[in-house]
């Protein structure tokens, strides 16, 4: 009974009025901002670059790394098939403009967080929408809703159910038990988790480069196997996310609005823009200013559904016009049949590519649940330490137990999550308004901002 309520709320909270405040979100920061997309290429630039000149706890590319292990999971290789089995190939570039669109929220996300940001008595700088709605806003309470619903969410979403996948994918493909996958977890998250945020940042800065290459060069080829048949699939991408009549063969019975209802939600699921999760990192990068972060940050959005997302989608509405036999009723099933279509290393590549996103995700989830708790405890540190703790043990749990119950719990967190981070994104629009003016479009990106506050 108790399962069923949440996943009702679930499906309540994450219906089409979540998709239309996101979605809408992203289109009115682009715009507001004067499409800050335009300077992509400068925000890679600078996303390799390090402030050593200016404060911080980490490098600009520890905090992008984390965030990317936190972000890039599952969603990008499950999720887009899943939007491609329930609401067709045009399904991608929905997903795909959810992306672009989603940077502009990113961005300011990033900015707000460096904005708003606090240094603790012991010297590490800390932030997140928590510090935006308190400091920006005033509203604490709400500031307290956020925090809280992000410790939950990240025992949920980014800990047991991520352990959960590790050991089911270890069982399947190499017979391991779960409770020896979930001691082995808990043993190598434990010695990444315990050394803090610096930690987690140069674990993730190594792991981050090499998984996101090995499976963008997977993706890459079959595409190339698939070459034939890569121009048919792109044009049957874009005509069908306009008009069903294009749609046809096993895809029969996808429409427009169902291509748009779950391309814009896996878009919005995989990036996390508008979220709130990726800022909490943001802020503890050592940047000279609040933009440069902000450019940096959106090239997590742009990793992560404009390349990730996208290859994705095209290697699997390529490999089902290859090869029409293809089962494409679940999504899981069809990624791993796109997959073991690259002799001998297709199926090794995707399960090294889930478990390596899984553990990452763990990762990055670890600090923004860390984060919630100073928050919270406002600083001290026996509350962090017993929270690692707990997210240890959690762990271990996550690779034994069934988890229908804690993905509804984590689904409904998420979303109370992004409501406050919402919020404070559209009231502080002109906040960051001001800033990007200010630094990006009087192209001032090397000028340092006044002093962060203590």
């Amino acid at each position: 009974m108790i399962n069923d309520m949440f996943a009702t709320l679930s499906g309540m909270l994450w219906g089409w009025p979540m998709i239309v405040l996101l979605l809408g979100t992203h289109i009115f920061l682009t715009l507001r901002l004067k499409m800050p997309q335009r300077r992509v290429l400068t925000a890679l630039h600078l996303s390799v670059k390090h402030d050593r000149d200016a404060q911080g706890s980490v490098s600009q590319f520890g905090a992008l790394a984390t965030a990317l292990a936190a972000t890039i999971g599952t969603g990008n290789i499950v999720g887009v098939a899943t939007a491609v089995t329930l609401g067709g190939p045009g399904a991608v570039l929905w997903c795909w403009l959810t992306g672009v669109f989603g940077m502009a929220t990113k961005y300011a996300e990033g900015l707000l967080a460096v904005k708003y940001r606090v240094r603790t008595p012991d010297g590490a700088t800390v932030g997140g929408p928590m510090y935006v709605l308190e400091r920006g806003l005033g509203m604490k309470w709400l500031a307290v809703v956020f925090a809280v619903c992000t410790a939950a969410a990240t025992l949920g979403i980014g800990c047991t159910v991520q352990s959960n996948s590790i050991a089911l994918l270890a069982h399947e493909t190499f017979g391991m038990e779960p409770w020896v996958v979930g001691l082995a977890v808990c043993v190598l998250a434990a010695c990444v988790i315990l050394g803090g945020v610096r930690s987690i940042a140069r674990v993730c800065g190594m792991l981050v480069p090499l998984m996101a290459v090995l499976y963008v060069v997977g993706c890459c080829a079959l595409l190339v196997m698939n070459g034939a048949y890569l121009w048919p699939a792109l044009k049957l991408i874009v005509s069908s996310a306009f008009d069903p009549a294009a749609v046809g063969g096993g895809f029969a019975g996808g429409t427009v609005l169902l291509a748009l209802r779950y391309g814009v939600a896996r878009g919005l699921f995989s990036n996390e823009s508008g979220m709130g999760s990726a800022p909490i990192v943001a802020a503890a990068a050592q940047t000279r200013n609040p933009v440069r972060q902000a450019l940096v940050s959106s090239t997590g959005t742009f990793w992560d559904t404009v390349v990730i997302c996208a290859l994705t989608g095209l290697v699997l509405v390529s490999s089902i016009l290859a090869w029409p036999d293809i089962s494409y009723a679940d999504g899981a099933a069809l990624t791993k049949v796109a997959f073991s279509k690259l002799p001998y290393v297709g199926a090794p590549l995707l399960a090294f590519g889930i478990l390596t996103f899984a553990f990452s995700t763990i990762l990055g989830w670890s600090y923004y649940g860390e984060s919630a708790v100073v928050y919270l405890s406002r600083g001290r540190s026996r509350s962090v330490g017993i929270y690692r703790v707990v997210f240890i043990v959690a762990l271990f749990f996550g690779s034994v137990m069934s988890l229908d119950l804690i993905w509804n719990v984590a689904d409904c967190m998420n979303a109370l999550m992004t409501v406050p981070n919402l919020i404070a994104l559209l009231m502080l629009s002109g906040v960051a308004a001001r800033e990007t003016d200010r630094y990006l479009w009087a192209n001032r990106l090397d000028d340092h901002a006044d002093a962060d506050a203590p």
